[in-house]
């Protein structure tokens, strides 16, 4: 049945992706709001912020692309859910010696999810954003695709998407490279044709992660013990909120020889240091678990799996373990497996589907 309802709530970030979405859905027929989603906790230093995909400044750059393109244009106030699904998200899985991802959990709990609700609630079937990636309908399931720009694809932070929020977003980039893209912009006249991508995360200004939640919470910020894998203390760290599995800079040990972050303890305040050997590892147990392209896991599956944005799809084989966790089998080691980051399984260019890694094994 096809549907004719072509009112489309986009999410407009004042960048070039979504600017130039809003054009192409507009070419395509659609019938385009934009909307800014409000998710700065201060405004003041938001006022301040050169930038950023929350500043108030991209809200400025938004409203501009609205006017030339002559769509409607709002802000929303998401303030509270950010700060809730986001925000304190973040601050806690830090503490609890994890390094959560908090654009995973914006897609998830407020772009698809609480802005389809607003967007239905005014009468509008879709919601778009300028996402690399793509949307495709495959044996009756609605599939997530990579985008045809490989160096600019998306799918690994969208992998939470169900088959009902699948069916009722569009994602008009998913078809183009960055560069055209950039040429489209240029050529309808939007002065963000230029603007550099936020690579930054848009609610700490400064980017220092662990001063941000040395100041969110003071409390449970402690200085404790470099320790190597026997236990023995090498050196003080400053609080396990600043360190990362894979982390060799900034560490301030002199050992007269290179040492990564191996491990990251919560419960004794430990840091665990060791030779880079040591953080390559095959197998993981992933919590949290979504599937696009099949509906479960019954029996082991040989397919692709990334477990950072960054990284490339490797061969692997996940298999069902008990509470709907999965395990991940890697064919090689992979480097630096990080509790609190998501492992995405692909087949080809398709998203089988995601969850949170829990445990390295």
């Amino acid at each position: 049945m096809i549907n004719m309802n072509k009112k489309v709530v986009l999410g407009m970030s004042g960048g070039v992706d979504s600017s130039v979405a809003a054009y192409l859905l507009k070419q395509q027929g659609y019938d385009v709001i934009g909307v800014t989603m409000q998710i700065w906790q201060d405004d003041k230093e938001y006022e301040e912020r050169e930038g950023g995909c929350c500043s108030l400044s991209a809200v400025d750059d938004a409203r501009r692309v609205a006017e030339k393109l002559d769509i409607p244009f709002y802000v929303l106030n998401f303030r509270d859910k950010f700060k809730e699904k986001v925000i304190d998200y973040f601050v806690e899985e830090y503490i609890n010696g994890r390094t959560p991802n908090p654009c995973i959990q914006c897609n998830k709990h407020l772009k698809f999810d609480d802005l389809l609700r607003k967007a239905q609630g005014i009468g509008a079937y879709y919601v778009a954003t300028g996402h690399y990636a793509k949307i495709e309908q495959v044996d009756g399931r609605y599939c997530l695709v990579r985008a045809d720009d490989d160096k600019k694809d998306q799918t690994y932070a969208l992998y939470n998407l169900t088959q009902y929020q699948l069916e009722r977003t569009l994602m008009p980039c998913g078809e183009y490279t960055k560069d055209k893209i950039r040429e489209i912009a240029k050529e309808i006249g939007l002065d963000v044709h230029n603007k550099k991508d936020s690579e930054e995360i848009c609610f700490i200004p400064d980017n220092n992660h662990g001063n941000f939640i040395l100041n969110a919470k003071p409390g449970k910020v402690k200085q404790g013990n470099f320790v190597d894998k026997e236990g023995n203390i090498l050196g003080k760290h400053k609080g396990i909120v600043y360190y990362t599995i894979g982390q060799r800079k900034g560490l301030g040990l002199a050992l007269g020889r290179p040492v990564f972050v191996t491990d990251i303890n919560p419960i004794t305040n430990e840091v665990v240091i060791g030779p880079e050997e040591d953080i390559f590892k095959t197998d993981l147990l992933a919590n949290d678990i979504n599937f696009i392209s099949i509906s479960e896991l019954k029996e082991p599956m040989e397919l692709q799996a990334k477990i950072r944005y960054s990284a490339k799809p490797a061969e692997a084989i996940i298999y069902p373990e008990k509470d709907g966790k999965i395990r991940v089998s890697f064919k090689n080691k992979q480097r630096a497996i990080t509790k609190g980051q998501s492992v995405v399984f692909y087949q080809g260019n398709v998203v089988v589907g995601g969850g949170i890694i829990e445990k390295i094994l």
